[in-house]
């Protein structure tokens, strides 16, 4: 019998079972062993993660880490909450869910203390403030903000040219719903009539 390859796992790292069949034939019965030696800790099923350890005791990944495990690809933007409410367009809600906009997945999901929705949606792969300004004003329901509200600020930011306009209906265009385009035609014409 063969001894077994030394395992090198990075700290802070979280790895698919199929990528631990480097280190061995059978990549299940690894990752048993290695989680019973306390080497890795389950997060999922199919996802392990290499505590870093600290003096308070295990430290869980980064939201980095465990989403490019989940999604094994580095192409998603996350937004919600915070993001919209760093717009200053009145919404101020706080969600305790990431929106996660992937090519890969949808559903939601709890891994490692971060509750995540996944959406399989378009998105740019450089977000601009215009983009995050159309993904609000899809999303208000779930920002709970009335569309009033959020009306009258983005066209006094748009009359303080906070935002482009230009990329604004650019990004409508490509992402928005014909309500959202609606939306922000009619603003842009307030703006422009001040």
């Amino acid at each position: 019998m063969r001894p077994a390859r030394k395992v090198n796992l990075i700290p802070g790292r979280v790895y698919r079972t199929e990528e631990l069949a480097r280190w061995g034939a059978n990549p299940t019965r690894l990752a048993a062993r290695l989680v019973s030696e306390g080497r890795l800790q389950r997060l999922a099923f199919g996802l392990y993660f290499a505590p870093i350890t600290t003096k308070f005791g295990a430290s869980p990944p980064t939201l980095y880490e465990v989403l490019r495990a989940l999604l094994k690809a580095d192409t998603y933007v996350v937004t919600g909450s915070e993001r919209w409410n760093a717009l200053g367009l009145g919404a101020t809600a706080v969600s305790p869910i990431l929106l996660v906009y992937n090519r890969r997945r949808s559903g939601e999901f709890e891994l490692a203390g971060h509750r995540l929705l996944l959406r399989r949606v378009a998105f740019p792969a450089r977000p601009t403030p215009e983009w995050y300004v159309v993904d609000l004003l899809e999303n208000l329901s779930v920002a709970g903000v009335e569309t009033e509200r959020v009306e009258k600020r983005l066209g006094t930011a748009l009359g303080a040219r906070r935002f482009n306009l230009d990329r604004l209906r650019a990004a409508a265009t490509v992402y928005g719903t014909q309500r959202t385009r609606d939306l922000v035609e009619r603003v842009a014409r307030r703006a422009s009539a001040a």
